[in-house]
C-alpha cells in the first residue's frame, strides 16, 4: 500500500482549480480529498481527520473565512487560505481568526507545496494534539486524564506516551515491538496489559473495542477519524 506524506482537504468551488491542485499534490505523494463548498468541507472534516486544509476564501454560500471562524476553535487542522490578489483585508482577517497561511491566486504549484511542507513540519515539531475528543471520550494529555461518560480516569506516563504517539498518527498500526521501543519495554505481555488497561478507560465495551483495536499480525491501531 502506498504511503502518503499527508492527507489534505482542498476546498474550492472552481472545478478546474480543485482538479489541478489535486493532481499536483497527488504527484507529490499527498493524499487529497476535495470539497466544492464550505458546507461540503464541514461534512468531510466531521468524518475524516485531515493533516491540512487548502481553503478558498470566495465561494458561494459560506466563505472560507466563515468556515475558519466557525470551526477553528474545535479544529486543530492547519489551514492555508487561497485568496485573490486584491484581498489584503481578507488575508489579514483570515490570519487573525486562525488561518495558518495564505496564498494569492494565481499561484505556482511549487509554492503551495513549500507552504504545505513548512506548516506540516511546524505542526509535527509542536506536537499540538494534546487535547482531543472522539465519540464520547475526551483525552487531555497535558493533565494525564481521560473523560468518558461523566467519569474521570487518570493515565500514567507510560499510557500517556502510547496514546500521544497514536493520537498523532491515527489509523497507523503500531507493532508490539514499536510500542516497546517507544516506552522502553521489551515484554510483549506487559504491552498487552497496558493496552487492555487503556481500553477500559477509552472503550464502552473494552472486549469489543471501537477505537483502540488489534490488527491481527500487525499490532494496535487507534481509529479516531
Amino acid at each position: 500500500m502506498k504511503k502518503f506524506k499527508a492527507h489534505i482537504l482542498v476546498v474550492d468551488d472552481d472545478d478546474g482549480i480543485r482538479s489541478l491542485v489535486k493532481q499536483y499534490l497527488n504527484e507529490n505523494n499527498y493524499l487529497v480529498t476535495t470539497a466544492f463548498s464550505a458546507e461540503d468541507a464541514k461534512k468531510k472534516v466531521d468524518t475524516i481527520k485531515f493533516d491540512l486544509i487548502v481553503l478558498d476564501i470566495m465561494m458561494p454560500g459560506k466563505s472560507g473565512l466563515e468556515f475558519t471562524m466557525e470551526n477553528k476553535s474545535t479544529l486543530y487542522t492547519p489551514i492555508i487560505l487561497l485568496t485573490a490578489k486584491g484581498e489584503a483585508e481578507e488575508r489579514i482577517h483570515g490570519l487573525e481568526i486562525g488561518a495558518d497561511d495564505y496564498l494569492a491566486k494565481p499561484f505556482e504549484p511549487k509554492e503551495l507545496i513549500l507552504r504545505i511542507k513548512n506548516i506540516l513540519n511546524k505542526t509535527k515539531s509542536k506536537n499540538i494534539k494534546r487535547l482531543i475528543e472522539f465519540g464520547s471520550v475526551k483525552v487531555d494529555l497535558s493533565k494525564n486524564l481521560i473523560f468518558k461518560d461523566k467519569k474521570e480516569y487518570k493515565i500514567n506516563n507510560t499510557e500517556k506516551t502510547i496514546l500521544e504517539f497514536m493520537i498523532n498518527s491515527p489509523g497507523k498500526s503500531f507493532s508490539r515491538e514499536e510500542i516497546g521501543k517507544i516506552i522502553k519495554l521489551d515484554k510483549e505481555r506487559s504491552i498487552d496489559v497496558i493496552i487492555t488497561r487503556l481500553r477500559k478507560k477509552i472503550e464502552k465495551n473494552p472486549k469489543n473495542p471501537k477505537f483502540l483495536q488489534t490488527l491481527r499480525g500487525e499490532g494496535y491501531v487507534l481509529w479516531i477519524e
